[in-house]
């Protein structure tokens, strides 16, 4: 059983660390996994067979790599040093995931944030953010175990399918009440493809993480501020440049080439956010979640 000691020493551990991710990672997984009460890879498989540090992989494309932990029918771990790029950690996993026998849980760390992003199979993909204050709280500890012993544990029950449709759902009902308040349907249409292209950049990572989601929220504070929000994004979008601190890349294909937005309401702002909550990154064209609305 993991006690209050031992968490607040490994946290202070982490904080207080300034190792590299080449002389970090290896100390920082075998100090999680004694905190977990888990065996670290060397103690319970000395031969690497289904439990290793760097466990060699071709890249899907072509290329050898590997992955920084594995654990046969767990997960594949990838480190980076402080404060350094988990999306980048993530897509390395990513082009590794099926020479590693496709795990259900690719996890990425910088040794102060753990993420455990889900791979299973036709379900949507949830991500679970640990930071060093998520760890004071024994409860979360449950979790990480789980991704060691009892990783279905973790697999969502929403299928990508059932995603589908809520969006459909949602987006459906937005379009609906634009129209009827007198906005012609292919403009309606236009708007909430540059909505759906912003949610699906978000979640991977060709827009800053959350940037969109984060504008919805501040919108439903004062639902007459989103026009001119949402303006400078796509202003950002379609030039390249800067929406407040974030630096912003350019997105060529027309579909930002003028920074027209339709007026919403606070109701319309909590339709939008119920579908920020949704994993886009799911659908390789989120156009076609238009279709028929």
């Amino acid at each position: 059983m993991t006690t209050p000691a031992e968490i607040a020493e490994f946290i202070r551990v982490c904080r207080d660390s300034t190792l590299t991710e080449r002389s970090g990672s290896q100390s920082h997984f075998i100090a999680l996994c004694r905190v977990l009460g888990v065996k670290p890879p060397l103690e319970d498989d000395p031969r690497g067979e289904w439990f290793t540090f760097e466990k060699g992989a071709k890249k899907t494309g072509g290329g050898d790599g590997w992955a920084d932990v594995w654990r046969r029918h767990c997960f594949a771990w990838e480190y980076k040093g402080k404060h350094k790029d988990l999306q980048a950690a993530l897509r390395q996993l990513q082009q590794y995931a099926l020479a590693l026998e496709n795990p259900p849980l690719l996890i990425v760390s910088d040794m102060e944030t753990i993420e455990i992003h889900t791979n299973f199979s036709n379900t949507v993909n949830v991500v679970h953010r640990l930071t060093l204050e998520d760890l004071a709280d024994p409860a979360t500890w449950e979790l990480l175990r789980w991704a060691f012993l009892e990783p279905e544990r973790l697999q969502p029950a929403r299928t990508r399918e059932a995603v589908t449709q809520v969006a459909a759902t949602l987006l459906g009902g937005l379009a609906q009440q634009l129209r009827q308040r007198g906005h012609a349907p292919q403009p309606v249409a236009h708007f909430l493809t540059r909505v759906l292209f912003c949610l699906f950049a978000e979640d991977i990572g060709l827009l800053p993480d959350r940037l969109f989601s984060m504008l919805v929220e501040e919108a439903r504070r004062a639902p007459g501020d989103f026009p001119g929000l949402a303006r400078d994004l796509f202003q950002a979008m379609h030039q390249g440049g800067r929406f407040g601190f974030a630096r912003i890349a350019w997105f060529n294909g027309g579909l930002f080439d003028d920074d027209e937005c339709l007026p919403l309401e606070r109701a319309d702002l909590d339709t939008l956010h119920s579908a920020t909550v949704l994993d886009w990154s799911a659908n390789k064209n989120p156009r076609s979640k238009l279709r028929g609305i």
